[in-house]
């Protein structure tokens, strides 16, 4: 392999190991899971979230009672993510749309970007700082989750934001029946 072509596929390889942690964040805070969203950063980062200014441990802390209390669920979904890397630090922005069902039923979205400063250290990409810009927010109109009257709908595991949420269940396995409902 060419020097260039080398040199790109190692720039690929960081930048996934990027997304791959800036993805563990997402879903450390959704799945309320402390080890998955503490492993996006560095022991020694900082955090300025909202009214938030400290480290991680103290967010998740601080994070998961206020959206237990607001949300039955909530998705913390990342979009375009642009990467300049220098050496062992890399900086990106992650365009980023937050959903929450509320536990009134409502329905809440915000927009924003998260500005992150990640470090290389013992070959493991990280976030040393991060920084939430929040742009819009609004409500949006409920309506039921559509299915909920299939009686085995929950079959393969009902949402949780725990280690019970099926995309935690090793291996992967379907109970429900076959069923199409164009032959019924």
């Amino acid at each position: 392999m060419d020097a260039a072509r080398k040199t790109r596929l190692e720039k690929l390889l960081d930048e996934q190991d990027i997304r791959d942690c800036l993805t563990r964040f997402s879903r450390g805070m959704d799945r309320f899971d402390r080890d998955v969203f503490m492993s996006a950063f560095h022991d020694d980062a900082v955090m300025a979230a909202g009214p938030f200014v400290g480290s991680p441990a103290d967010c998740f802390s601080w994070a998961v009672p206020m959206h237990e209390a607001g949300q039955i669920a909530t998705h913390h979904n990342l979009l375009n993510t642009t990467i300049e890397i220098d050496g062992d630090t890399a900086h990106s922005e992650t365009y980023y749309l937050f959903a929450g069902r509320n536990r009134d039923e409502s329905n809440w979205i915000a927009g924003g970007r998260y500005i992150d400063r990640l470090e290389k250290r013992d070959g493991v990409w990280k976030i040393a700082l991060r920084t939430n810009t929040i742009e819009w927010s609004g409500m949006v109109p409920s309506m039921g989750i559509p299915f909920a009257d299939v009686p085995d709908i929950f079959a393969n595991g009902a949402p949780a934001r725990s280690k019970a949420d099926p995309s935690y269940q090793r291996p992967l396995v379907n109970k429900r029946e076959n069923h199409n409902p164009q032959e019924s």
